[in-house]
């Protein structure tokens, strides 16, 4: 796959790579996962004492990821634990001069003390010392970034994996609110006598039943119960953004909050015309439509 067709294909926020690496004496190991929010949180847990090494990272991971929360770790061994044994002179003498003081009291005190031997005096405190080499750790910082872009590679990989499978549920999902609408609009024109016949029936009767009702007055609040039970604007919207979400979908790249916002006004268009309905079979409909986007809603949140 191409770099350009992996930057313009869908993602997924949800990935995981995992890795491992060497260079004497060090052995280390990488987990890079990301999970689905809101925007982009880029949490990094390396060694501190590598200066410089979260510096260089960090942008790396910004500049392929654009919205999760993406976290990576890495743990860090050092396998060779010989570390070199160094004899403290001036403490040594301290030592000594001290264990003849204490023979000498010894001996003034009528006391016999054994012969002291040189382990005796290795062991005291500060006698002996044990230290690590430090080692330049600019090596170990270029191998370590040097790793990393393979390891967002099959990180990225994953998430494109489950972005194409994403891309595929949803366009299935849209091409299912199109067919409903269209089910929609058809019910919407077959009702239209209806709903004509039933104002002219309820005019009638509330002139029948009303003594000196204006009958243009009258007529005008009918009317304008007919223009409130108008559906054709919903589906209108319906149908646009059906095309806006196809629209995305082919554009791909980080297009998560576009499609969240628009599932909001399909919500409301759905929403709107359950309201309107006045009708079973286009209520039934609205009902599926709602349930259906609300389904497109749980798949947008794990879009890049």
């Amino acid at each position: 796959m191409s770099k350009q067709t992996k930057t313009g294909a869908l993602r997924s926020m949800t990935g995981f790579a995992a890795a491992t690496g060497s260079m004497d004496p060090f052995r280390w190991t990488w987990d890079l996962r990301s999970v689905n929010g809101k925007g982009l949180d880029v949490r990094l847990r390396v060694p501190d004492w590598i200066e410089g090494l979260e510096a260089a990272l960090r942008p790396m991971l910004q500049a392929r990821a654009h919205r999760g929360n993406v976290t990576l770790s890495l743990r860090l061994s050092r396998e060779d634990a010989t570390a070199a044994v160094t004899l403290n002179t001036a403490q040594m003498k301290a030592t000594v001069q001290l264990l003849l003081e204490i023979e000498a009291e010894a001996m003034d005190q009528g006391l016999s003390l054994g012969p002291s031997r040189a382990t005796d005096i290795a062991v005291m405190r500060g006698v002996l010392e044990q230290s690590v080499a430090q080692d330049d750790p600019a090596p170990l910082r270029a191998a370590l970034v040097a790793e990393l872009p393979s390891i967002i590679d099959a990180f990225d990989d994953m998430r494109l994996s489950e972005g194409a499978a994403l891309h595929s549920v949803l366009m299935d999902q849209l091409d299912q609110v199109a067919r409903l609408t269209d089910e929609a609009a058809d019910l919407a024109e077959a009702r239209k006598s209806e709903v004509a016949a039933t104002l002219k029936r309820n005019l009638a009767r509330v002139l029948d039943n009303t003594d000196g009702a204006d009958p243009d007055r009258v007529a005008q609040e009918l009317a304008l119960l007919a223009v409130k039970a108008d559906v054709t604007e919903e589906i209108d919207r319906l149908h646009s953004h059906v095309d806006a979400a196809r629209a995305l979908l082919a554009d791909a790249g980080a297009v998560g909050r576009k499609l969240d916002f628009l599932m909001q006004e399909f919500n409301r268009e759905a929403n709107t015309l359950c309201s309107k309905a006045q009708n079973t079979d286009l209520t039934r409909v609205g009902l599926a439509l709602k349930a259906l986007i609300d389904q497109m809603r749980e798949q947008v949140q794990n879009v890049e």
